[in-house]
């Protein structure tokens, strides 16, 4: 590998030693006030942790941004690693549906296929 490179290679990795280090330390500090905050117990499924247990037990930002640590801990909630999972899961599948329902139809759609088209006649001719 010639200088140069080995010398870019070194500093890109410098930077993301640096970048993973700053946020070890930054959730560090929010999970630990949230953990003294809160009961060690998932929002949404209700499992408690103790223990080595404890590990699973995660601070989830309400509104996404891990920059938002309010001192008061308003912005995390304290889920489980299935929850927490799921909770950005749903974000993702939100994000791609981008606010559009697949139940309602746009105004202007035209469906030529009726399924039950049929089915009022159907039942009229068992009676």
């Amino acid at each position: 590998m010639p200088a140069n490179n080995r010398k870019d290679s070194d500093r890109l990795s410098q930077v993301v030693a640096d970048a993973r280090r700053h946020m070890k330390e930054r959730e560090k500090t929010y999970r630990e006030k949230a953990l003294k905050m809160y009961p060690h117990v998932c929002g949404r499924c209700g499992r408690e942790f103790s223990g080595k247990g404890l590990r699973e037990l995660t601070v989830h930002h309400r509104d996404h941004n891990h920059d938002n640590n309010p001192p008061d801990g308003s912005n995390w909630e304290l889920l489980c690693i299935y929850c927490h999972d799921n909770e950005h899961g749903r974000l993702e599948v939100a994000e791609a549906y981008d606010g559009q329902s697949s139940s309602t139809a746009p105004p202007d759609s035209d469906f030529s296929h009726k399924p039950f088209a049929a089915l009022e006649a159907l039942l009229k001719g068992k009676k």
